[in-house]
C-alpha cells in the first residue's frame, strides 16, 4: 500500500498539479488532507450515477411518452420540430445508428440515443409553444405545480451538475445533499415512488456522511455553483 507521501507524488505525477491544485487549496495546503479529499469526490461522483440515471430515464420515457400521445405518432419529431440543435441531434443519431446497426433505427432507438441534454432542452423556452403547453407539462402532473421556467431551470442546473461528473470535475465545494434532494424531486415528478426504489440501490447518503471535514483555507459552494 502506498505510503501518504508516495500517495501524494504519485497523485502530483499522473493526475497532474493542475488538477490536483483545487483540492489542496480546499484543504489549506495540506496534500494529504487533499488526496483524501480527491478519492471521496470521485466516490461520491461515483454514487450520484444511480439518482442521475433514474432521473435521465423517467425524464426521458415521460416526455417521449406525452409528446407521442399528443402528435399521435411515436416520430414525433417529424411533426414537432425540436428548435436549436434537437433537430441536428436527431438526424445525427438517426445516421450513426444505421451505419452502426446496418439498419434504418426505430423510434425506441432514436429515443434511447438521445442525451440528457436534449430532454432538458424540450423544456425550454423555444420549445413552449410546440412542446410545453401542448404536452409536457402533463409529465410532471399532477404533483408540480410551478412553471415551465422553474422547471428547465431546475433540469439544466443537473445537467451542468451531471456534466462535471461525467468530465471527472470536482464536486465536493458544492451543497451535494441539495443537489440529491433536487434530483429526487424531480424523479419523483416524473415516477411517483422512484425515490423510494432508489433509496435501496443508491450508497450516496452512507458517501455523503464520511464527507471529508474541510479545512478553514478552502470553500464551500452552494448547490448549483460553477468551478
Amino acid at each position: 500500500m502506498l505510503t501518504s507521501e508516495a500517495e501524494v507524488e504519485w497523485v502530483k505525477s499522473f493526475f497532474s498539479v493542475p488538477r490536483f491544485a483545487p483540492y489542496v487549496q480546499s484543504c489549506g495546503g495540506d496534500e494529504s488532507a487533499a488526496v483524501r479529499l480527491y478519492w471521496w469526490n470521485v466516490e461520491a461522483s461515483a454514487a450520484f450515477y444511480a439518482a442521475l440515471h433514474c432521473l435521465e430515464i423517467v425524464l426521458r420515457n415521460a416526455l417521449h411518452e406525452e409528446l407521442t400521445l399528443y402528435y399521435a405518432r411515436s416520430d414525433w419529431w417529424t411533426t414537432a420540430r425540436p428548435a436549436g440543435d434537437g433537430t441536428h441531434l436527431i438526424t445525427d443519431a438517426y445516421q450513426k445508428l444505421r451505419r452502426t446497426n446496418g439498419r434504418p433505427p426505430n423510434e425506441d432507438d432514436i429515443v434511447a440515443a438521445m442525451p440528457f441534454g436534449f430532454w432538458v432542452s424540450l423544456t425550454s423556452r423555444s420549445n413552449e409553444a410546440a412542446m410545453w403547453r401542448p404536452a409536457l407539462y402533463r409529465a410532471f402532473r399532477p404533483g408540480y405545480r410551478r412553471s415551465r421556467r422553474e422547471m428547465y431551470t431546475h433540469l439544466n442546473s443537473l445537467r451542468l451538475f451531471r456534466n462535471r461528473i461525467m468530465h471527472h470535475e470536482p464536486i465536493h465545494m458544492r451543497h451535494l445533499e441539495a443537489d440529491l434532494h433536487r434530483v429526487c424531486e424531480l424523479a419523483e415528478y416524473l415516477a411517483p415512488g422512484v425515490t423510494k426504489i432508489l433509496a435501496r440501490v443508491s450508497t450516496i447518503e452512507r458517501v455523503l456522511a464520511r464527507r471529508p471535514t474541510p479545512s478553514s483555507g478552502g470553500r464551500r459552494r452552494v448547490a448549483g455553483s460553477g468551478g
